[in-house]
């Protein structure tokens, strides 16, 4: 026999017969594992929001931590099975594995970020001195666990990344399980205790998984023997294959970007669309379906059928952007939902099909999981800092569609290139076109639409020249930045760790407007006779002007706080004796309010208004006991609402600021939320006399810069509320079995209105 006919059993033994319990035992250990994951993310980023104010870019900041461990984890999952060697790492993990206990249950309330602190690096700080350990080490678990499986000899052990989809499976479920039975039923401290009891069977699961591996190896060892070659898999053999540098970098980019993707469609939606609550839920969800499915064997036709549809989804969707279309919700989100799928199922399939063997697993998830966290930091800390807009949503859809390219060699005929240039250059001069039509005769988006249907479909014509594609797509929708806003010209923009503020002044120059994301926070006269006017939702024959009117404590009193300051419009409301307080969290705000050349609100209002920067509820904690007469809280009409500023114990913090007699007003005007009943339900609790309206829209009104607004004001007595308990268009609010929501408690599904 020749010594090629005949390999030992040192190098590998032979695939023996696939035991029952052995993959079960794997994929449910690696479903706990991930299932624990996705159930500390959204709950850690819960029991953080009120520290932070309920800004949204809290969940994105979060996410750049978690990815940022997730690679920590697939570095030391690749260094620690390479260093110590399958039999040693099973100890090894095993132990690590245990050492969260240690620090469970994990609690993040309390917190306050220092004055002048950046609350994107405070934030990553805390995650990492709270939950580092215990979620670095969940982080572990796929890249260890399906390599020790695949040193088990068993039949699927040659390709383990069937292990993966188990993984996803466990997070998907999770991801969907948090706001549908999770948040709603139990409290934060009962959450955490939950998640420690689930923690400890996943140690236990961990266990079993190590003693199955060392029994395989020991009876492996005591079982050696000659191996015929001819039985070896590609896989079975020693791996000499070399992972190129070329590899690698292709993997990191296929891996950035659906993960830039996620959040830049996130944070678009959430801006520039509608930003209800939980919809980052939604994307994260599919981001993970897409994984499940690219790593299922089965689902070639799935990718394939994905392929097809990403440049033709991509053509429509980029005509809905330069179009400034967000209505109808119902069409307007499913378009960018499916884009955003389509490009992550090509991408991750791509990864899939380009898995190498068994023996460079933790490797691979290495160089995903720093596409990952590279996507990640880009849309969370780098794009802040270099936009005024959500400018990284088309960056990346034009980049994941030129990562169709297989070839990105430079090296081609100059006919090509020139070629090139003719047909970017033709599209991009009629979309130019068209748009300056458009802006002439005023701005519709139909017609954008229509006048970008003809390069549209030049464009749609060189889906096969990804590179080509991708510069006609990057073209028209930079021409979709010279379309005219309805609602005038943006003459300040500007983006924070809180959102995205643009002030626009409508053609006509009589108003000039401040938009958060997608919802007008405020709005003035450009006539300086009517300047001091307050308009939009505080316009003095609504809700607001009605109860500066009639309530005592508002008419009469000497001190007033506002949680919100917006433009600044209840500045207006101020007597010659009166001094107002305004509480507003984002410091870019004020920079707005205070600049005349944008509003003059706090300008003419002097000395008379100051204002203080940081989290409302926690400034109004520094300030002694039954100081004002009356409290406005404003901060609940926007996209993002401060849940931690809703509950019992909030209200006890206003109760205990307001002084004998005093009474509180709540603007609680929502399109996502119906929030009467959770307020209703608290002041109940507290004891407090409660008149609700909700003014509907009237003829005429708009012309006059008045907008329909609902209103909740609660006092101690009938009588501190003055007028108010004797109009008819004051009533108590219709009676709530609502639970009652605390620091420690929301459900924030509840209260959702109806698309």
């Amino acid at each position: 026999m020749s010594e090629t006919a005949v390999l030992t059993a040192t190098v590998r033994p032979a695939v023996r017969q696939s035991s029952r319990a052995l993959v079960p035992l794997f994929a449910g250990t690696l479903f706990t594992s991930a299932f624990l994951m996705f159930l500390m993310e959204p709950m850690v980023a819960r029991m953080v929001l009120p520290s932070l104010g309920g800004a949204p870019a809290v969940w994105n900041t979060c996410l750049v931590f978690f990815q940022a461990m997730l690679l920590a984890g697939y570095a030391y999952a690749h260094g620690a099975t390479a260093w110590l060697g399958v039999r040693r790492h099973l100890a090894a993990h095993t132990a690590l594995v245990v050492l969260p206990l240690l620090v469970l249950p994990f609690t993040l309330s309390n917190l306050t970020p220092p004055a002048g602190a950046s609350p994107a690096l405070w934030l990553l700080v805390t995650l990492l001195g709270t939950i580092g350990l215990p979620f670095f080490v969940l982080s572990t678990s796929a890249a260890v666990l399906q390599k020790w499986y695949s040193s088990t000899g068993d039949r699927g052990a040659h390709d383990p990344y069937f292990l993966y989809t188990a993984s996803n499976f466990g997070s998907f479920v999770a991801l969907l399980a948090y706001p549908v039975i999770v948040e709603p039923t139990l409290r934060l401290q009962d959450q955490a205790r939950l998640w420690t009891i689930g923690y400890a069977a996943l140690v236990a699961l961990t266990a079993a998984c190590a003693a199955a591996v060392y029994v395989r190896l020991k009876s492996d060892a005591t079982r050696e023997r000659p191996v015929a070659a001819s039985t070896l898999t590609r896989d079975a053999a020693p791996n000499t294959e070399r992972i190129s540098w070329a590899r690698r970098i292709r993997w990191t980019a296929l891996a950035f970007a659906p993960s830039s993707l996620l959040l830049a469609v996130t944070t678009y939606m959430s801006t520039d669309v509608a930003s209800a609550p939980l919809l980052w839920i939604v994307p994260l969800a599919l981001y993970l379906l897409t994984f499940i499915v690219a790593f299922h064997q089965p689902s070639a036709p799935v990718r394939r059928l994905a392929t097809r549809l990403a440049p033709m989804l991509t053509i429509v969707l980029t005509l809905v952007l330069v179009g400034q279309m967000t209505r109808p919700l119902w069409l307007i989100v499913p378009m960018h939902l499916l884009l955003f799928v389509a490009l992550s199922m090509a991408c991750h399939g791509d990864l899939a099909d380009d898995r190498p063997p068994a023996a460079h697993l933790t490797a691979f998830y290495f160089w995903i999981a720093l596409g990952g966290m590279l996507g990640g930091l880009f849309n969370a800390l780098v794009a802040p800092l270099l936009f005024t807009g959500i400018a990284e949503y088309p960056i990346v859809l034009v980049l994941a569609c030129a990562l169709r390219a297989r070839d990105w060699t430079l090296r081609r005929p100059g006919a090509a290139w020139l070629t090139d240039a003719l047909v970017v250059g033709a599209i991009a001069l009629v979309a130019i076109g068209g748009v300056l039509v458009n802006n002439t005769f005023g701005s519709h988006s139909r017609f954008l639409i229509l006048a970008g249907a003809v390069p549209a479909l030049v464009a749609f014509r060189q889906q096969r020249r990804p590179i080509r594609f991708a510069a006609c797509i990057a073209v028209l929708l930079l021409s979709g930045e010279l379309v005219r806003s309805p609602f005038g010209e943006a003459v300040y923009a500007a983006r924070t760790f809180f959102g995205v503020y643009r002030v626009r002044v409508e053609a006509g120059q009589h108003h000039r407007f401040m938009f958060h994301g997608t919802t007008l926070h405020g709005m003035q006269h450009t006539d300086p006779e009517r300047r001091r006017q307050p308009l939009s939702y505080f316009h003095p024959t609504g809700p607001i002007g009605q109860a500066f009117s009639v309530v005592p404590a508002a008419r009469d009193g000497r001190e007033i706080g506002v949680v919100g300051l917006g433009v600044g419009s209840l500045a207006s409301y101020v007597g010659p004796e009166q001094h107002l307080t305004f509480y507003e969290i984002d410091p870019a705000v004020e920079t707005i309010a205070r600049k005349a050349s944008l509003f003059t609100y706090l300008a003419d209002c002097g000395a008379r208004c100051s204002v203080v920067i940081g989290d409302a509820r926690i400034s109004l904690t520094r300030e002694p006991a039954h100081r004002f007469d009356f409290i406005v809280l404003d901060a609940f009409s926007s996209d993002a609402v401060p849940i931690h500023l809703l509950t019992r114990e909030a209200m006890q913090v206003y109760t205990s600021r307001l002084a004998p007699g005093g009474a509180i007003a709540m603007h609680i005007s929502n399109m996502h939320l119906t929030l009467a009943p959770v307020l209703a339900r608290v002041a109940a609790a507290e004891g407090l006399t409660v008149r609700w309206q909700r003014e509907p829209p009237t003829a005429g009104s708009l012309e006059l810069g008045k907008f329909p607004s609902e209103w909740m004001v609660v006092a101690r007595r009938p009588e501190d509320l003055g007028g108010l308990m004797h109009d008819s268009r004051w009533i108590a609010p219709p009676a709530s079995n609502a639970p009652l929501w605390t620091d420690d408690f929301s459900n924030i599904l509840s209260v959702m209105r109806a698309p």
